[in-house]
């Protein structure tokens, strides 16, 4: 049920049924010819057309979904319960004893948004936060060196943002093959592990002919995306061999053109929610959409808000390359008895610390090895809680994540 859940398989389509018709394709087509030349106002009145009701969707839940880790933590009560056991070891979710993990990702759609890369990391730096940029590659070869070339030499990084955003990568399944060997291309040819496609748009029984490490398509709950659903968690999991690291809040452009949400209520609200139980608060902007001085005061607030809570409460602000190496490694390590506790090891297992799943009142919580005091919150979803096989004494701890 968890798989079915993350990979969206609950939607009767696997893409919305728009696009599934030719009318509907004919449709998308012509919007992403025209959409250079409409003017914000004509889109943003579009899209809240297309928007409607979007506040009744029942499931997945808004404005954070975490069926899937509620329905492992539920499993993991009934374990502990009927095994008596007072506690399960397992492999804390995030290096250093961090609280839960952010992510800041900024997607680059035109010139106006090429151009403000320079600023916005200027922006990024000044709180101390380092980002990923998802860059447009066909037909922007050149530009798109240049730009990564900046990044990189700052500590910033460039990932792909789908072929040509044109909205139909995942339209048709044999021209998807066809454009997936080109993305591929231009990951080798550019050296990126990490990808976006356009528009959030998805089918993740298609991600195998990808050749990325890691994808950021795959939104939590897509209320307010053009294609509906949700994987229904707020933690990194793997389809296949590639991870994905989802998107868990609202996008900037839908904040401040579909919500006309001019402050980041909604944002601190969704990274509390995510937060409490040590997920992953993935957060997408648009350079493009930041250079109005409204915007960027915003979005500076939202860096000042991430800001606090990284060196108040221990939130790890990774860049998604560092939160992909991470969750790989985290999956390869071991819990290994030692004397009276545990020890973890396994690649960068210096940075990993045992935490206990225990009950209390019936609910389960959670306490870091040594520190003796319980953390913010429920214990989050048992799926990925449970890194790497357990040597000896299988029946006390849970074998790898899945």
């Amino acid at each position: 049920m968890a798989t079915n859940l993350r990979e969206e398989r609950y939607r009767q389509n696997g893409y919305t049924s728009l696009q599934k018709t030719t009318a509907g394709r004919a449709a998308q087509r012509l919007y992403y010819l025209l959409r250079p030349f409409m003017g914000v106002g004509v889109r943003k009145r579009l899209q809240k057309a297309c928007f409607s009701g979007w506040d009744k969707i029942p499931f997945p839940r808004w404005p954070v979904d975490r069926t899937v880790d509620t329905l492992m933590e539920s499993a993991m009560r009934l374990v502990l319960k009927a095994q008596g056991q007072s506690g399960v070891p397992f492999i804390w979710f995030w290096p250093d004893e961090a609280s839960a993990c952010g992510m800041m990702t900024h997607d680059v759609e035109g010139q106006a948004g090429l151009d403000f890369c320079d600023e916005l990391m200027n922006i990024d730096d000044s709180y101390a936060i380092k980002s990923a940029f998802q860059l447009i590659p066909e037909g922007r070869e050149e530009a798109w060196r240049r730009t990564a070339a900046r990044l990189r030499k700052r500590g910033f990084e460039a990932n792909l943002h789908d072929l040509n955003h044109d909205g139909l990568l995942f339209a048709d399944k044999e021209e998807f093959l066809q454009r997936a060997r080109r993305i591929n291309q231009y990951a080798r040819e550019f050296g990126c592990d990490g990808f976006r496609s356009g528009v959030m748009y998805r089918e993740q029984s298609w991600f195998d002919a990808f050749e990325f490490s890691y994808d950021m398509s795959v939104p939590n709950a897509a209320h307010l995306e053009p294609q509906r659903g949700g994987c229904c968690t707020v933690m990194p999991y793997f389809v296949g061999n590639l991870l994905e690291l989802p998107l868990t809040t609202v996008q900037d452009y839908t904040l401040f053109h579909i919500l006309n949400d001019y402050s980041i209520a909604l944002w601190k609200e969704q990274i509390r929610l995510i937060s409490q139980h040590h997920g992953l608060v993935s957060i997408i902007t648009h350079p493009d959409y930041l250079v109005g001085r409204r915007e960027r005061e915003v979005y500076v607030d939202l860096l000042r808000h991430l800001a606090d809570l990284r060196d108040r409460d221990g939130l790890w602000v990774a860049l998604p390359g560092e939160v992909n190496r991470w969750w790989r490694n985290r999956h390869q390590m071991t819990l290994v008895p030692s004397g009276d506790g545990w020890r973890i090891e396994g690649p960068d297992s210096h940075r990993a610390r045992v935490a206990y799943a225990t009950l209390e009142n019936d609910r389960l919580v959670y306490r870091l090895d040594g520190l003796g005091e319980e953390l913010v919150g429920r214990i989050v979803g048992m799926q990925s809680a449970m890194a790497g096989p357990v040597r000896e004494q299988p029946t006390r701890v849970l074998g790898k994540k899945q």
